[in-house]
């Protein structure tokens, strides 16, 4: 029996990592970006942008068995958002509806904006979804076209991702970044090479028979307060001067939970931010 194929739209970053995960073992990966010259070798490139109705005119007419939409908006605003994410992926349901293509499963990534809590709460996939801000609310649309497609879904809510081009954090410690220590500020992080592991297990469990929930959060093992993080990292990189004075606060502070993926076998390369940072600081 031949490998499945896979149809990445918005294949950037973790897109790319995905399609690195799954190319080894043989899988058929169709990435859709605009600028195709960018993707990893061996990924099938479709020049396309999300943002037209109009299909790519080098769309594949060969059996699409996942797609998994990842996409990136250009704008960071709320039309930039429901571009992306609801119409962008409006459109590609329906060029796989113009050419009779039925995936076993969609898997939408999605993010933990979806999540309003506050107050340093435990959040799983069966937490309300109650976002107060246009990102979570936009993300919630979006995930509910995925999961009213017809088709098979699963809705992945990805964290706080860092990585290799995502120093954002460490940049500003560096700069004498701090934060309010008291009440404990609780972030979520997942390494950008975890997210894209997640996104391959389920898909290859998917493809072994295993039967999939229709959400699962993407996180490591051990969220935790920003002050931690940041002090961590002021000792890691030898930072010695910042202004108290200065001390920021951040909205938001919540404890996602990735118990429903790690029951389903999966385990995080990176359990918390200590490894994930060390490793991409290195």
């Amino acid at each position: 029996m031949s490998a499945p194929s896979v149809l990445i739209a918005g294949c950037g970053d973790i897109g790319s990592r995905l399609a690195n995960r799954l190319l080894p073992d043989q899988w058929t990966v169709f990435g859709l970006r605009r600028t195709v010259s960018r993707l990893p070798e061996g990924v099938i490139g479709i020049a396309g942008d999300l943002f037209q109705a109009q299909a790519p005119v080098d769309w594949p007419t060969a059996r699409i068995d996942y797609l998994v939409y990842c996409a990136t908006p250009t704008e960071r605003d709320e039309a930039g958002y429901r571009a992306a994410y609801v119409q962008g992926l409006q459109h590609v349901l329906g060029w796989l509806a113009q050419h009779g293509q039925r995936p076993r499963r969609i898997i939408f990534v999605s993010s933990s904006s979806v999540y309003g809590q506050q107050h340093g709460e435990w959040v799983d996939e069966t937490s309300p979804t109650d976002a107060s801000n246009y990102s979570g609310k936009v993300m919630l649309e979006a995930e509910q076209v995925a999961l009213q497609s017809g088709l098979p879904a699963s809705v992945v809510r990805l964290t706080g991702i860092y990585g290799p081009g995502r120093t954002d954090l460490a940049n500003r410690v560096r700069q004498g970044y701090s934060v309010a220590n008291e009440p404990p500020l609780y972030g979520n992080r997942i390494h950008a090479d975890d997210a894209a592991g997640l996104l391959a297990y389920l898909l290859q469990a998917d493809s072994k028979g295993v039967e999939l929930d229709d959400c699962y959060i993407g996180v490591d093992d051990a969220p935790a307060p920003l002050g931690e993080v940041v002090a961590w990292l002021r000792e890691y990189l030898g930072v010695t001067e910042w202004a108290e004075n200065s001390t920021l606060r951040r909205s938001g502070s919540k404890r996602c939970s990735n118990a429903r993926a790690k029951a389903l076998g999966w385990v995080p390369r990176y359990a918390t931010y200590r490894e994930g940072y060390k490793a991409m600081l290195g």
